[in-house]
């Protein structure tokens, strides 16, 4: 069975989690600076099958789009056109910053580990794909 790959995009690095072969589990792949993503995605793509894509929609409390919104819209439509075959799946990524840096803190990490912005971003991106997951057995 083909992975899912999740994506918490930003403009300077963007953490990446992916499923297992069984699309059970969730794992923190790797964060990256975010110039070298479409290159690395190729890469995976070769070694890697995969059969969708999760990309955070950055939403403010009341539902609408936030300020950078625009942005990652930017890329969904800048990675559709290099892999026009890839599903492409939109969530709400509300409060996984949040929840990842709470991980961070509840698995007794040093400060200077919880200050890893790298380390959370992978975690959002975990979280993202596991709450996917998760709705998707329902």
């Amino acid at each position: 069975m083909p992975r899912i790959l999740s994506i918490d995009y930003g403009q300077k690095r963007t953490g990446i989690a992916v499923t297992d072969e069984m699309q059970i589990i969730a794992s923190g792949l790797t964060t990256i600076p975010t110039h070298t993503l479409i290159d690395f995605l190729k890469d995976y793509f070769t070694k890697e099958k995969v059969e969708a894509v999760l990309i955070g929609e950055p939403k403010q409390m009341n539902g609408q789009p936030s300020e950078s919104a625009s942005v990652i819209k930017g890329f969904v439509t800048h990675f559709s056109n290099i892999f026009p075959d890839m599903k492409v799946i939109r969530v709400d990524e509300r409060f996984t910053s949040k929840m990842a840096f709470q991980t961070i803190i509840d698995s007794g990490l040093s400060k200077k580990q919880r200050q890893n912005k790298g380390l959370i971003d992978e975690i959002s991106a975990t979280i993202m794909l596991q709450d996917y997951l998760s709705s998707k057995r329902f």
